[in-house]
């Protein structure tokens, strides 16, 4: 799985706390799962929630969620662009510890989609499908599988 690395990286870029303050910040994954479609290949999605934790978080909250969605529209373009995961997609809880600092749990419903493909030595080339380079507005690209006959 890249994208929690990826939104760790990006929120450390945003807010420079977290990066003075690594341990302040966690990124976890929960809830996952995969999803095969029984095709020619053993291609596959992941699905899972990652789970964001700033503790004892004493700066701007708007600046965190700004940096989040910013990384979803290029990473998770849905969570922005698709009604539905727009209402759930991305959930947040706040533990107010005093007037100077919170700790925020953010959840963000993510997908990986990972493309297995044969080698030249037969083996498994496994590729992510890198979401920053896929177009949503690109809806002339089709993929063809083979016919088996």
């Amino acid at each position: 799985m890249n994208k929690p690395d990826s939104l760790r990286r990006a929120l450390v870029a945003a807010i420079p706390s977290f990066g003075t303050e690594p341990s302040a910040l966690t990124v976890l994954v929960e809830q996952g799962s995969i999803a095969a479609t029984g095709s020619l290949t053993p291609s596959f999605e992941y699905r899972y929630t990652a789970h964001v934790l700033a503790t004892n978080f004493s700066g701007d909250t708007d600046r965190v969620f700004v940096a989040l969605v910013e990384w979803a529209r290029a990473n998770q373009p849905d969570l922005v662009t698709n009604p539905a995961s727009r209402a759930s997609g991305i959930t947040f809880e706040v533990g107010i510890r005093d007037q100077a600092a919170a700790d925020l749990s953010i959840r963000l419903a993510l997908t990986e989609s990972v493309v297995v493909t044969s080698g030249p030595d037969g083996g498994h080339v496994i590729t992510h499908v890198d979401d920053t380079r896929v177009d949503p507005a690109d809806t002339l690209t089709w993929v063809a599988l083979p016919q088996i006959r």
